[in-house]
């Protein structure tokens, strides 16, 4: 199993950016597919974005795309979510989540640990 960590939410003005950041622990953390998800008050949890194991393929929501960029540096233990041109409306607790290695969608129920989330307010 894989133990998660996000930081770098906070609060930002409407058109800024923020990067977030997810730590994992766990010794196969490279063969994990990773995906960023969102949940805001009152809201179901959204996708946002997944990258599978070997950064062949990534997948956004409609949403975010063009706004949002996930990456994952080799070697590295952790993934981003770059956030760009951000709206009151991404106003949020992020969390991030590992799936299967080649699984990139944006089904909640194929992603088996999570973080525990980081608060994004964006004012407008």
């Amino acid at each position: 199993q894989v133990q998660l960590v996000e930081s770098g939410g906070g609060l930002v003005q409407a058109g800024g950016s923020l990067r977030l950041s997810c730590e994992a622990s766990g010794r196969t953390f490279s063969i994990y597919a990773m995906g960023w998800f969102r949940q805001a008050p009152g809201k179901e949890r959204e996708f946002l974005a997944a990258i599978n194991w070997n950064v062949g393929n990534s997948n956004y929501a409609d949403s975010v795309k063009g706004r949002f960029t996930i990456s994952r540096p080799n070697f590295k233990n952790t993934v981003y979510l770059q956030m760009n041109s951000l709206k009151s409306e991404d106003t949020a607790v992020y969390y991030c989540a590992a799936a299967r290695p080649y699984y990139s969608g944006s089904s909640p129920n194929e992603y088996y640990s999570w973080g525990q989330g980081t608060q994004v307010t964006v004012s407008s």
